[in-house]
């Protein structure tokens, strides 16, 4: 069977569920408070050295995820498990619909099931304090994707997870980088006044991105001051299609002049409300739509009009990190302690049919890697190992299997 078959019909159910349940994409959910004194102390008492494991079939890393069934969640789950099958070793997943409470329970759930390794995708750094706690205590290696503990605003946090002798580091994406991108893909369509749409307030992915939009507008009123731009106050949709129907039809209601709109992502749910909404309103050839996080139906809305690009395909992020946290529970990473290990990770960008097609061959309609690939990147060292991620593209894939 296809990939392309299986995410549609992983998507299918994930979007029938989630009209009822919405769960973030990369990033949101409510945050419970956490003192900077915790943090600071959150390496406790530390477990002894954990003894590296030789038998694969012995190893068991686990996935505290917001959704491992959504879009984006079931793409990320389709390479772990390929990557868990060519490496012999067992993985168990925990959707934790970034919830605090139950990001928290999800790493305290995934050590008591026997994990010598867990990779996160948290939805607010203060859950990092306990998630580093508990894999001390424990001797888990831990390891972020989708996310990076911010050295600026969550210190204390940041070095605690520098200082455990178990917290690897973490693969995550430009999000400032990513907005302006987004944001340059409208203005170079003529769109001047655009609507934006985020999850949930303070979040951190959401706030890189909207940086990143108000970035790229300011620099170009500033190089075309007679033909300016403007972005709207966000409205907040959660993580769910009702919430991002409703957001788009409070902006078009609001200004009956919008001609753009970008859904900050959360996995597809609140981008497929917020074309839903412009389409009941007759205008998909009036408002364009850009955002983050591919959908399953991406080449067609291209073709038809309903979305004018998006970025995406960095789904192979949790991989990155899923072979740090292998190779440190091999013992083949050591030195831990004393170190962050910070690997971007690029998005992948398509504004056209065509660009899609490329995209959809060596990403969909097939792994970007196989099963030898895979064994062959688990083999790499950690700077071998931030190479391949920093390189993976439609080209590089392209090139991979035209070997």
């Amino acid at each position: 069977m296809k990939l392309k078959t299986i995410f549609k019909k992983v998507t299918a159910a994930a979007l029938a569920a989630t009209m009822v349940v919405g769960m973030a994409a990369c990033g949101s959910g409510s945050e419970t408070a956490s003192s900077s004194d915790s943090a600071a102390s959150s390496s406790g008492t530390e477990a002894a050295a954990t003894p590296a494991v030789t038998d694969n079939s012995k190893i068991k890393i686990g996935v505290s995820i917001w959704s491992s069934t959504d879009v984006l969640g079931s793409q990320c789950k389709l390479i772990l498990d390929a990557a868990a099958d060519a490496l012999g070793v067992e993985v168990q997943y925990v959707d934790q619909g970034h919830v605090s409470e139950k990001v928290t329970a999800s790493v305290e759930q995934l050590v008591a099931a026997g994990c010598q390794g867990i990779i996160i995708c948290n939805s607010s750094d203060t859950e990092m304090t306990s998630a580093i706690k508990t894999c001390n205590d424990n001797g888990v290696y831990l390891a972020q994707f989708f996310r990076v503990i911010s050295q600026e605003n969550s210190a204390d946090i940041y070095q605690a997870a520098k200082d455990s002798d178990y917290y690897i580091g973490a693969v995550h994406e430009d999000e400032p980088a990513n907005g302006e991108a987004l944001v340059n893909i409208l203005l170079d369509k003529g769109d001047r006044d655009i609507g934006l749409i985020g999850w949930e307030q303070g979040d951190a992915t959401w706030l890189g991105r909207w940086e990143g939009y108000k970035a790229g507008v300011d620099k170009w009123n500033e190089a075309h001051p007679d033909d300016p731009a403007q972005l709207s106050e966000p409205q907040y949709a959660g993580t769910s299609s009702e919430g991002g129907s409703k957001a788009a039809e409070a902006l078009m209601s609001a200004d009956p002049t919008l001609d753009a709109l970008i859904p900050a992502g959360g996995g597809g749910d609140p981008l497929q409300g917020a074309i839903a909404a412009v389409e009941r309103a007759g205008k998909t050839q009036d408002i364009d739509i850009v955002s983050t996080d591919f959908l399953p139906d991406l080449g067609e809305r291209l073709e038809n009009g309903s979305m004018a690009g998006e970025s995406g395909g960095h789904y192979c992020d949790p991989l990155i990190a899923f072979m740090m946290v292998y190779n440190a529970i091999k013992g083949n990473y050591t030195g831990i302690e004393g170190n962050f290990e910070d690997v971007p990770f690029p998005y992948l960008y398509v504004s056209s049919p065509d660009d899609y097609k490329a995209y959809e061959q060596y990403f969909v309609d097939q792994l970007p890697y196989t099963d030898e690939e895979l064994v062959e990147m688990s083999e790499l060292d950690l700077e071998g190992l931030k190479e391949a991620a920093a390189k993976i593209s439609i080209e590089d894939a392209a090139a991979r299997a035209g070997k």
